[in-house]
């Protein structure tokens, strides 16, 4: 072959290769430009203009320093979306640590009969081993699991007070879920009664710090209602439940909803529980409550399936049996009817006998009236002393002849209702059974009425009137803190808290107005409030602030000694700082010289976001970037 085309043939391949090397090259810029800018637009996009972006090949290389973890994470996750996730090259710092926001404390309790579990983290400040010991000796040395974790983070201003309100709450909760963090504590638990269930969201509503939230979620079993009861009833046109019980929601509002038509115009408490006779129980007494208000008054009991309806004297036979045959055809079939239309009394019959047992506000008991013997008077008297107490019982009953066979139990019966009441009084006559008086319990009548349907039948004629007074009740009765405050400053509005002369001890006057102060706090419990002490303006402003220091100590002294619980109440002393009139007359520097009591109340704690939660939330232009903190003044 000639030299010539062996040059020729191989600087053709030359030629082509280098051809071949600079398209390649070109194809590498072209996708590592397209690549690096498209990555930097989207990171702009989503406010990430901190992050430098290079090519190299294919790869994509991602630095800077992130604001946080949680921005560095977005920022790999955004890149991600635009070119393949492995082709992202990580090599972004964090900003310092020291920077950084500490941890999130919070801890979960959870107490059941087996014992307590400590859940989450806590700062290492906090006192591990007190902790424990707290815990175990309010709950009388329950077994404590301690799967607590810590961080070497400052701790939270609030974090103590939260934790150490969490822990006493587990002395009033057996079985209960805590979760605790700095501004807020959420109690779970489990009450036994809906009675029990008020008086404990009372109780730890009473006792919340300041600066820390509260969420209670306390339910309550549905009671069994035994026997399942209602009685409604009309008299002289007005309409009202002495007892209501319901199985479902819907039941109890069709149940209301139809004594509203005949008449009710006041509200009405309906119980929903277990133990209903019947899913046709609404229904039934939809019907019954209809047909009486047809008649226009008496009274209507629902015991279990019994329904007894008693027409008032003086009601048109005609009307009575249109009325009952209508209810009858209609009744779901479990259910019995048994209406009665009362005789006209006989005016020539000879009086009734009668036994009265009454109660006062001071829980003595006189009984008095007729019993069938002697061992029945014993009996009886026993019986009430057993009830209530020995030396309160007065017994003045008389042995007759002639009475019911049925007489002791009736008696017996009256006088077991009496002890639903604060004070009243039960009459029992052989036709009639009456119970009236004054009560601090809501379900009072309620209970009444399922208590004589079940010993005397749902056919006996009883009546109910008994009243509920808040101030009897042993936890709606308890003042507000408003109202505690309100009371206090008005036994001070006609008294003043006066002190010797330039000194710290209370005057000769001062015993009385301290009484009636202590016997308000004793009812008021723990509650958080500041005894403030002033002065006028006499004498030097230092030597002033330590007198009303010292006057104010002395009161919540005085209170120690009527032993008032004071472990949430606190002494200051403000000097002639806080003037309340002019200190150049004697009445306005009398008016200054004082004790205030003062209630302390929590501040609303601002809500705050989360990381995450800000990571979810698009980033709008010109809005406020979720990195950015709150200002430390904007909380609750």
């Amino acid at each position: 072959m000639r030299l010539s085309s062996i040059f020729a043939i191989s600087a053709t391949f030359l030629v082509a290769a280098v051809l071949c090397l600079v398209a390649a090259r070109f194809s590498v810029t072209v996708i590592e430009d397209n690549s690096r800018v498209s990555v930097r637009d989207t990171l702009d996009k989503n406010g990430l203009v901190w992050t430098e972006v290079d090519a190299d090949g294919l790869q994509i290389f991602l630095g800077g320093t992130a604001p946080s973890e949680a921005t560095r994470f977005k920022a790999l996750s955004v890149a991600g979306t635009v070119v393949d996730a492995a082709r992202v090259i990580d090599q972004m710092l964090v900003e310092d640590t020291a920077d950084v926001t500490p941890p999130r404390f919070s801890v979960e309790i959870l107490r059941n009969d087996h014992g307590i579990s400590l859940i989450g983290l806590i700062p290492a400040a906090t006192d591990r081993e007190k902790l424990l010991q707290d815990i175990s000796k309010i709950t009388g040395g329950a077994k404590v699991a301690d799967l607590l974790e810590s961080a070497d983070y400052p701790q939270p201003r609030t974090w103590p007070r939260a934790l150490g309100y969490a822990v006493k709450s587990l002395e009033d909760l057996p079985r209960t879920k805590i979760s605790v963090d700095a501004e807020r504590v959420q109690i779970t638990a489990m009450a036994d009664s809906a009675e029990d269930k008020a008086k404990v969201e009372t109780e730890l509503a009473r006792r919340i710090p300041d600066d820390v939230r509260l969420a209670l979620n306390i339910s309550a079993p549905r009671p069994v209602i035994t026997p399942f009861t209602l009685r409604f009833l009309i008299e002289d046109g007005n309409a009202r439940f002495d007892a209501c019980s319901a199985d479902t929601e819907e039941a109890r509002q069709e149940i209301l909803s139809a004594a509203g038509k005949a008449g009710l115009q006041v509200k009405a408490e309906c119980t929903i529980g277990l133990g209903v006779p019947s899913p046709q129980w609404g229904a039934a007494s939809v019907q019954a409550i209809a047909a009486l208000a047809e008649l226009g008054s008496g009274s209507l009991t629902i015991s279990d399936a019994d329904i007894s309806l008693l027409a008032s004297e003086g009601t048109p036979q005609r009307t009575f049996d249109d009325v009952v045959g209508r209810l009858e055809n209609t009744l779901p079939e479990v259910f019995a009817l048994h209406a009665v239309l009362p005789e006209p009394p006989d005016e020539s019959a000879p009086v009734a006998p009668e036994f009265v047992a009454t109660l006062s506000p001071e829980g003595l008991v006189q009984i008095r009236g007729r019993v069938g013997s002697e061992l029945t008077r014993e009996t009886v008297d026993s019986f009430a002393r057993a009830r209530f107490t020995s030396d309160s019982v007065h017994t003045t009953a008389r042995v007759a002849e002639g009475l019911p066979q049925d007489w002791p139990l009736r008696i017996l019966t009256g006088l077991e209702t009496l002890s639903y009441l604060s004070n009243g009084a039960v009459t029992v006559t052989p036709d009639s059974l009456s119970v009236r008086g004054n009560t601090g319990r809501k379900e009072a009548s309620a209970l009444i009425s399922q208590f004589l349907s079940e010993k005397l039948g749902e056919a006996e004629k009883f009546s109910i009137d008994v009243t509920y007074k808040k101030a009897l009740d042993p936890v709606a009765g308890i003042p507000t803190p408003d109202e505690c405050e309100e009371q206090i400053a008005e036994i001070q509005l006609t008294r003043k808290i006066n002190f010797e002369p330039g000194s710290s001890t209370i005057d000769s006057s001062g015993a009385s107005i301290m009484d009636d102060i202590a016997k308000v706090l004793k009812k008021c419990g723990e509650i958080r409030m500041e005894i403030g002490g002033h002065t006028d303006s006499q004498g030097r402003e230092i030597m002033n602030q330590q007198l009303s220091q010292a006057r104010a100590n002395a009161v919540l002294n005085e209170l120690r000694l009527r032993r008032v619980l004071t472990s949430s109440i606190s002494a200051k002393g403000y000097g002639e700082s806080q003037p309340i009139a002019d200190n150049d007359s004697e009445g306005g520097r009398e008016a200054n010289r004082r004790i205030e009591f003062r209630l302390i109340r929590p501040e609303p704690v601002k809500e705050r976001q989360t990381g995450l939660e800000s990571l979810e939330e698009p980033v709008e232009e010109g809005a406020e970037s979720p990195n950015q903190e709150d200002t430390p003044d904007e909380q609750n």
